[in-house]
């Protein structure tokens, strides 16, 4: 039976993150809102926005969102323009896997960019296996049926119509996102493991040290994260980041560990 998915988090009285996302940077929204503080006046970009949670949780006036996935950007431009689904919402695998077919063949059809599109990006999101987003080399979503006992999903979206006003969202590479000189930028790019490939394009070794290049020479505030592993410390600390290092939750894990991972946050330009 499908469950109606509150649209507010009453205790911090913003929006809640509209989709279940795999390395989710919630947790974070309390060590960056001091950073944020003093900038809270300029535009916010992020230019790997994923799950949006960082954005919800500092509420910018105005914001640059930026992602190479345009299906998660089809889904917030959606949402910026009032999405209601009408598509049948239920923790069933038969309408997992047909509705999965409906959306592939959107995008074989070249109509990927549409509401429907995006209703069916979002219930395949919340009833997908551990919230993944992934896509193969054909572009088409392939992650299997979860194992949820219980999916809450939401429906009407028009709640975010008014937040996202002033929110521009690109679909992109990171380094074609057009910085201003005053923005604040905060990256989360996929973390230095093994599985990066979240959309049909990977993110690779050579992708992180381009991102660290080039959020190094903008003139802004700059915060950077991603697990602390010995060859991220070593190219931040080269990019002349200054390092803060954080016990992350483990959210998502194959093998049942919830042990904290060490996660560093890179700063430059306060």
């Amino acid at each position: 039976m499908k469950q109606l998915l509150p649209v507010f988090i009453s205790e911090n009285d913003y929006l809640r993150p509209p989709l279940k996302w795999a390395g989710g940077k919630r947790w974070l929204v309390p060590h960056l809102k001091p950073l944020w503080q003093g900038y809270k006046h300029r535009r916010l970009v992020e230019p790997l926005c994923g799950g949006l949670a960082v954005t919800l949780g500092l509420s910018p006036h105005v914001a640059l969102l930026n992602d190479i996935n345009p299906h998660v950007i089809n889904f917030y431009r959606c949402l910026k323009n009032g999405l209601v689904i009408k598509l049948e919402m239920a923790n069933d695998k038969s309408i997992y896997y047909s509705h999965r077919e409906s959306f592939n063949q959107l995008i074989r059809d070249g109509k990927g960019y549409t509401e429907e599109a995006a209703s069916y990006f979002y219930f395949l999101n919340r009833t997908g296996y551990n919230g993944l987003c992934r896509f193969n080399s054909k572009g088409e979503f392939n992650v299997p049926f979860g194992s949820y006992k219980k999916i809450n999903y939401t429906i009407d979206f028009t709640p975010y119509k008014a937040v996202f006003k002033n929110w521009e969202f690109k679909s992109s590479d990171f380094d074609k996102v057009p910085l201003a000189e005053g923005d604040f930028v905060y990256a989360d790019p996929p973390y230095d493991v093994e599985f990066t490939k979240y959309s049909k394009e990977d993110f690779g070794w050579e992708d992180q040290i381009r991102l660290a290049e080039w959020l190094s020479k903008h003139k802004g505030p700059v915060v950077l994260s991603n697990q602390a592993t010995n060859r991220i410390i070593e190219l931040y600390r080269k990019m002349g980041f200054q390092l803060t290092y954080l016990k992350a939750p483990r959210m998502i894990s194959c093998t049942g560990d919830r042990t904290p991972a060490k996660e560093v946050l890179a700063m430059k330009g306060f």
